[in-house]
């Protein structure tokens, strides 16, 4: 029999955020960075910058609006494979809504979509499509279990993921990701046609060895920027696929270290001149870092890069429906004429002029119609076969 379904409350307590904010009082820093002006992000973050969040952390910020929120959106717990799985639902009032899987990556974690499901689940426009939103938080990342052995990579969370839709009464739903859930997305698209109507993806990786004879001088520069991205700046990566828990310990026992190591991929992948609070709250920043601390996963969100590094399959085709957006800032964006050779079926391709790797916080007013419109697309390619708009059972 599956596992049951299960209503779940996000609360921590009162010593634990006590704790974080005597842990914060008492961080031991390093002196400030030896590069100035424009450059003054190179080493990493900067000291003043990190003073600055550090003390907005220990005496402004408040969790408890971000736990009421989750609660508001609707949280549950089921156990797959043996491993218990979070997830964010939030069911549509209307009758021809979809279901819709959202898949987040790393750093970030359902905060990714905390401002968008209830747009997406029920639109002020009556015109606009409507989708039952299903956000799961990936095995080891938040209110998820940790894997306590090795094969939670990409293949076996998509196929989870199957089986969690199924669960809620959903036998055939869109995707959406990016950056990992981009990643597990293409995999879902390729994987499981019969349940996958078709993909909308911030992430499109092309099979190897692919010629580069045709393309525009745009693309090449696309392609040498994530070249550049690989070579010299996703250090991260290499430490997170190969030893993972060498650095959970600091990001498990030292707040400051945590925050530096996600607050610097903001400020990286973001669409900003400087900060990445131009475009992203210092809030909603600090609720995806609080989540990482209060449930200890910052070894165990790292390893999904031990699990899955460059492990995408190079024969995996995709051949359901694809709508594709390449977001000027991101730091990977593969060409069109490449990524049609993985993804069969693109029925969309946009290149916005603004927005970096975390569109849905940056840019949220435009990423909202971006994924309707591509996902409209994608459904008029692929008609719901019947039952695939059912609602969910047992009142989930």
């Amino acid at each position: 029999m599956p596992s049951p379904v299960r209503a779940f409350e996000a609360h921590a307590t009162d010593a634990d955020l006590d704790d974080l904010r005597a842990r914060l009082a008492a961080a031991r820093l390093p002196e400030a960075e030896t590069v100035r002006g424009p450059r003054r992000w190179d080493q990493g973050v900067p000291l003043a910058d990190l003073v600055d969040v550090v003390h907005y952390w220990r005496t402004e910020y408040d969790w408890r609006p971000f736990e009421e929120r989750l609660d508001r959106i609707g949280q549950f717990r089921t156990t797959i494979d043996d491993l218990g799985i979070h997830f964010l639902h939030r069911r549509s009032p209307r009758a021809d809504a979809t279901p819709l899987l959202l898949t987040h990556g790393w750093p970030d974690s359902i905060v990714r979509f905390v401002d968008v499901i209830d747009e997406l689940a029920d639109p002020e426009d009556a015109d606009a499509p409507a989708f039952h939103v299903v956000a799961p938080s990936l095995p080891g990342f938040g209110y998820s279990d940790k894997p306590a052995t090795t094969g939670w990579g990409t293949e076996k969370i998509a196929a989870a993921w199957v089986e969690l839709m199924g669960r809620l009464g959903y036998p055939g739903f869109a995707a959406h990701g990016g950056d990992w859930g981009g990643n597990i997305t293409t995999v879902l698209g390729g994987r499981f046609p019969e349940h996958v109507l078709g993909i909308h993806t911030t992430f499109a990786e092309a099979p190897p060895g692919l010629s580069t004879d045709g393309l525009t001088a745009t693309e090449r520069e696309w392609i040498r920027e994530t070249r550049d991205f690989w070579r010299h700046r996703a250090a991260y990566a290499k430490q997170q696929a190969t030893r993972p828990q060498t650095i959970g310990y600091s990001l498990v026992d030292s707040p400051v270290g945590l925050l530096a190591w996600i607050l610097d991929k903001f400020a990286e992948w973001s669409d900003t001149e400087d900060s990445p609070f131009e475009t992203i709250s210092r809030d909603r920043v600090l609720d995806d870092v609080t989540l990482y601390w209060l449930t200890r996963t910052g070894a165990s969100a790292a390893r999904i890069y031990y699990e899955s590094h460059n492990s995408l399959d190079p024969d995996l085709r995709v051949d359901v429906p694809a709508a594709i957006t390449m977001y000027p800032r991101d730091v990977e964006k593969c060409p069109r004429p490449l990524a049609r050779e993985r993804y069969r079926r693109i029925v969309r391709w946009r290149t916005p002029e603004t927005g970096g790797h975390f569109p849905s916080l940056e840019v949220p007013g435009y990423f909202v119609e971006d994924l309707r419109e591509g996902l409209a697309a994608v459904l008029a390619a692929a008609p719901a076969p019947e039952g695939t708009r059912a609602a969910p059972v047992g009142g989930y």
